[in-house]
């Protein structure tokens, strides 16, 4: 598994919910290394990020962050553009209609929307009366044509659009110019919940109209702007980007007048945080915690982001038995593994009971039932049941051996490969030969996570708020789409079931049904769930409105140095 990327603020970016998002567990450093106690809370229900008045905030400055891999494909409705930075820069550099607070409420953006709302319920119309002064970076206004583009290339309706997500798009009918040309109306077929995630970040109808601009007009380049900032340079060989205030925004005048982005692995980062030389670096292991806490002109702050981490089964070979799978759920020790990942953590991370919530969310429940329960008795009669004989030690079954591999980046670091070799341990007593394969970091997602070459394997999704966003992850592949679901385990049951939450306006109604739908998905043996993530960061001293990240969205333009 690569290792862990800033989790500086998780955004609900459609994109952003995805499992591309690179990175396994936050960590310890070491099988032996000491641990902590566990006396830092995560912020909860608020924002970790120094809240200042704009007032209090100098004009100008720089911030500097860290990127784990560079970013290649821009567009954040592609499906190779689902990389988390680049979702993250793209809500700075594009319009983002909606943010949301501390508590997962959306709120229009005023420099954007004037109003949006349910203007008729059947059929679902949402009329958006957009900012007059809101225009792209070629002059163009931002109107009804944007959002029919992003529309027709993300409905799912012409395959030529390699899309992440279909979600939302596919249920809407029309997109059309209201009163005037600052009002949009969206008209959809069926009813969407979480209508307040699409169109964000809008694109423009100019770069997205063809599948050829769409799929190959964002590689390597942003060719037309609509946020506070714009993509002033992107040098592949020092690999880095800069980004500085767009000259056309309408808006607040953004504090910074630069952010710095450079490519830097998890050990560089710590060093270049001690070294001064960026303001932002995760400490959510043991190891740079441990480096983090005190350093010069450095804080740590802390959150609870839409983050799980997670073991995923394959859905090939003989773990296309679901009992299999359920064996295997039964013979991992949960608790254990997470004491792996928390060593050395002064936060305690807490056992997650829900592929589709996280435990700070309105509808959070437990529904792992006896699925996720510690029984490797009941593991071995499972699997004797599916055909897998004791073979006086690995079993067998019909003369083939059950050998499964479980496949981490050469990136991982000491407690990933701890928790690796703690499930291939674990398995052995239940007569399961696993081996570990360690494949190039670079590779670990394009080749083997995102073409479903494993048996068991860790990673984060993050962001994947609102509910909706969750969906790719479970939902039945259609042809050679995968979506997010990358092991292609799914049922009829959850498809529909999921489908129908995403149309339920009522949200008591909807929780119900996504409820249904995650007892399902633990039925299934698709993922066992480990814990949600805590966010752990170290930033400088004096960096105001920017911090560890929970459910809010950062407002860029506001975020500076303290004066």
């Amino acid at each position: 598994m690569p290792s862990t990327p800033a989790t500086r603020r998780i955004g609900r970016a459609a994109a952003a919910a995805l499992a591309a998002l690179l990175a396994a567990t936050a960590c310890s450093s070491s099988g032996g290394s000491a641990d902590v106690a566990k006396t830092v809370a995560p912020t909860v229900d608020a924002e970790d990020n120094n809240p200042q008045p704009l007032d209090n905030v100098k004009d100008g400055g720089e911030l500097r962050s860290p990127l784990q891999q560079w970013i290649t494909q821009w567009n954040p409705y592609q499906v190779d553009g689902t990389y988390g930075d680049a979702v993250e820069i793209m809500g700075y550099v594009e319009p983002r209609l909606f943010r949301s607070d501390a508590k997962g409420v959306y709120h229009a953006v005023p420099e954007y929307l004037a109003s949006a709302q349910v203007t008729s319920a059947s059929p679902q119309v949402v009329t958006y009366k957009l900012n007059p002064k809101a225009v792209w970076s070629d002059g163009t206004a931002i109107g009804a044509r944007d959002f029919q583009a992003v529309w027709k290339a993300s409905n799912g309706k012409d395959p030529a659009y390699n899309l992440a997500d279909s979600s939302g798009y596919e249920q809407i009918s029309a997109v059309e110019q209201g009163a005037d040309p600052s009002e949009v109306k969206v008209t959809f077929s069926e009813p969407y919940a979480d209508w307040q995630s699409l169109f964000s970040p809008l694109l423009p109808a100019s770069g997205i109209s063809t599948p050829k601009d769409f799929n190959e007009g964002w590689v390597e380049k942003v060719p037309v702007f609509g946020g506070p900032y714009v993509l002033a340079n992107a040098d592949k060989t020092a690999q880095t980007i800069t980004l500085t205030p767009n000259p056309r925004w309408w808006g607040p005048k953004p504090k910074l007048d630069r952010l710095t982005y450079r490519v830097l692995d998890a050990a560089a980062t710590t060093q270049a945080f001690l070294n001064n030389e960026i303001d932002f670096a995760t400490a959510g292991s043991a190891a740079t915690y441990g480096q983090l806490k005190d350093a010069k002109d450095g804080v740590i702050r802390t959150g609870t982001p839409w983050d799980e981490v997670h073991i995923s089964f394959g859905g090939n070979g003989a773990l296309a038995d679901q009992k299999v799978r359920q064996a295997l759920a039964k013979a991992l020790d949960r608790n254990a593994l997470i004491k792996i990942a928390n060593k050395g953590v002064p936060v305690e991370f807490k056992p997650l009971d829900s592929h589709l919530y996280m435990t700070n969310q309105n509808g959070y429940r437990n529904n792992s039932a006896d699925w996720a329960a510690y029984d490797p008795a009941t593991a071995k009669s499972w699997l004797d049941a599916a055909g897998w004989k004791d073979a006086g030690g690995t079993r067998a079954k019909d003369g083939q051996p059950l050998e499964l591999h479980y496949v981490l980046s050469d990136g991982s670091n000491q407690a990933q490969q701890d928790i690796a070799s703690a499930a291939q341990n674990m398995l052995q007593q239940v007569g399961v030969k696993l081996t570990l394969d360690k494949v190039p970091s670079k590779e670990y997602f394009s080749k083997y996570i995102d073409q479903g070459k494993f048996d068991l394997a860790s990673w984060r999704n993050t962001g994947s708020f609102p509910l909706s966003k969750t969906v790719p992850i479970y939902r039945a592949p259609q042809g050679d789409n995968v979506f997010g679901n990358y092991s292609k385990l799914s049922t009829p049951e959850i498809d529909t079931l999921l489908r129908k939450a995403a149309a339920t306006l009522d949200p008591a109604q909807a929780d119900e049904l996504y409820n249904q739908a995650d007892a399902k998905i633990w039925e299934l043996g698709h993922t066992l769930e480990l814990y949600q993530r805590p966010s752990i960061v170290a930033v400088r001293k004096g960096l105001a409105n920017y911090g560890a990240g929970s459910l809010a969205d950062t407002v860029i333009t506001s975020v500076g140095w303290q004066k």
